[in-house]
């Protein structure tokens, strides 16, 4: 499941259970669109496939030393527009 969807698409929701299911606050079960859920693409996506592959901060700035804050910035830009914003 989910989870991080189900949050976002039903505010109601406090707990969830890959088993047992979706509660609200009161312990009563949500009926889930399982298709929604699946269709629902997160907004912030962009910033964990940025993050996984950004160099470390040692490498960029070994970057910044021996290359140039241009040279920097092209690496990081390059990152950028393969995973935009939205």
């Amino acid at each position: 499941m989910n989870h991080k969807a189900i949050y976002k698409l039903y505010p109601q929701v406090v707990t969830v259970d890959d088993t047992a299911g979706a509660f609200d606050a009161q312990g009563n079960k949500v009926t889930i669109d399982e298709s929604l859920v699946d269709a629902w693409v997160d907004p912030e996506a962009y910033k964990y496939k940025r993050a996984a592959e950004y160099p470390s901060f040692a490498d960029q700035f070994d970057t910044i030393f021996h290359d140039g804050i241009d040279a920097w910035k092209e690496q990081i830009n390059t990152i950028k527009e393969k995973y935009p914003k939205g």
